[in-house]
């Protein structure tokens, strides 16, 4: 029976959506003196999901509601009359509603989020010392083949060569036999990162990135080779380019909260000068 009411509110919430109805108003739940419309449901049924899944969304909809009101009920009758006073804490989370959902529109139409990079520079030049390694990084090329596939020694040569017409050949070989073939040239993994995808066992990392440029492994399947294009170890401080969106995130958030400080003083001071609010 249940079912058929869900189907039937179904069948009326979509057509309400293409026509107005004086039916809106009819009462589909009652809890004690409290009740939930047709008009209450509209919306929260898409016409793109299905029916059997439409229904089910009516219905745990419903059945939200009347738990939630029989909550309230049970908390009204329980709580001290001191408790259930909450009059103050709505109204001062509306206020801090509102003042955040103006401040949010006023960054949105006037905060510049553009954060040049002589900003970035300036800012890392002058708190470098905020950006320190906590391990190591580094940028690096990374290639996993099978053993089985051909020409691997040629790989290895090529793999080592700084001319470009012979790293195009490692490009051609890679796309058509490497399993993984990942440049991180321009982007710092971390060593972890470099472990996950390579097989070394009981490293010394400092030692590997400092005094190593290749390295060449395998296991019972593979060979994998990596070239250490860059690298900054612990503790040390944070490259600019691995520091940048960090810094970006703190110079806009600076630039959001004097912009925001500024138009509480505006406000302030200007309902001041129209004597817009006394202090007794």
């Amino acid at each position: 029976m249940r079912t058929l009411v869900y189907i039937f509110l179904l069948f009326f919430l979509v057509s309400c959506s293409k026509e107005k109805s004086t039916d809106s108003n009819r009462a589909v739940a009652k809890v004690y003196d409290s009740y939930l419309y047709v008009s209450d449901l509209e919306g929260i049924v898409s016409p793109k999901i299905s029916k059997d899944d439409s229904i089910i969304i009516v219905r745990n909809y419903i059945n939200n509601w009347i738990k939630k009101q029989l909550m309230v009920r049970k908390a009204e009758i329980n709580l001290s009359n001191e408790s259930k006073n909450i009059q103050k804490e709505i109204d001062d989370y509306r206020s801090s509603l509102l003042i955040f959902r103006y401040k949010q529109e006023l960054i949105r139409q006037k905060i510049d989020t553009i954060v040049t990079e002589n900003e970035v520079k300036n800012y890392y030049n002058q708190f470098s010392g905020n950006f320190i390694l906590n391990q190591n990084i580094l940028k690096a090329t990374i290639i996993k083949v099978s053993n089985q596939a051909p020409d691997i020694q040629n790989l290895k040569q090529w793999f080592r060569s700084d001319d470009k017409n012979t790293q195009l050949k490692v490009d051609e070989y890679c796309y058509q036999y490497a399993t993984k073939y990942h440049s991180f040239n321009e982007q710092w993994i971390k060593f972890s990162d470099l472990l996950n995808e390579v097989p070394l066992n009981d490293v010394n990392e400092d030692q590997l990135l400092k005094y190593q440029k290749f390295i060449e492994t395998s296991d019972s399947t593979y060979y994998y080779l990596v070239k250490i294009n860059d690298y900054a170890l612990k503790s040390d401080v944070q490259p600019i380019d691995y520091a940048e969106l960090k810094i970006k995130s703190i110079v806009l958030n600076k630039r959001k909260f004097t912009f925001l400080e500024e138009i509480e003083n505006n406000i302030y001071n200007d309902a001041l000068d129209r004597n817009e609010f006394v202090i007794y």
